[in-house]
């Protein structure tokens, strides 16, 4: 099973700001990846689960440099990311034009992944008009301001992860 995880808005407030020279800045209360033990918490009992990455922090830091900056635990599971640096072709990356849905969806496609779920703010709702009804069950909406830290996300995540694990 792949877990698709996006990290703004899910393992922490959805305010991370990338300034030059400057480590990463969480502009809202709390700290980058305090939500992580939950996560963890709510994928222990799935051993064999696996992630990856379906964060801008892939394309702003490049895959090693977000790697780095995880929770150990969780890194241990990550197994790539949606997006690498040989998707630019001449300048362009065709992710530019893609919602998070057609990210992953792609993804699934090129790797045969059978059996999924995303974790995602969608920037607090903004894109799930773009996520097929169809496909609606794969997904764990979080909200931006509190990320996995609310009883009705661990709920559905909890949920979701069980019933895909019977598939």
């Amino acid at each position: 099973m792949i877990i698709f995880l996006d990290f703004d808005g899910v393992l922490h407030p959805n305010a991370v700001y990338a300034i030059p020279n400057q480590p990463l800045q969480l502009k809202a209360y709390g700290e980058l990846f305090m939500h992580a033990p939950i996560l963890e918490e709510a994928l222990a009992p799935y051993p064999e689960v696996k992630i990856v990455l379906s964060t801008s922090w892939v394309r702003a830091l490049g895959y090693n440099r977000t790697l780095k900056k995880m929770p150990a635990k969780l890194k241990e599971q990550v197994i790539g990311a949606t997006w690498h640096k040989q998707m630019r072709h001449g300048g362009q990356d065709p992710f530019n034009h893609m919602s998070r849905y057609e990210q992953i969806a792609w993804h699934v496609r090129r790797n045969g992944v059978k059996r999924w779920l995303a974790i995602d703010d969608l920037h607090s709702g903004d894109e799930v008009h773009l996520w097929p009804e169809s496909h609606r069950h794969l997904l764990v909406l979080t909200e931006q301001a509190n990320g996995l830290n609310c009883e009705e996300t661990i709920a559905d995540l909890n949920t979701k992860l069980m019933e895909i694990q019977y598939e």
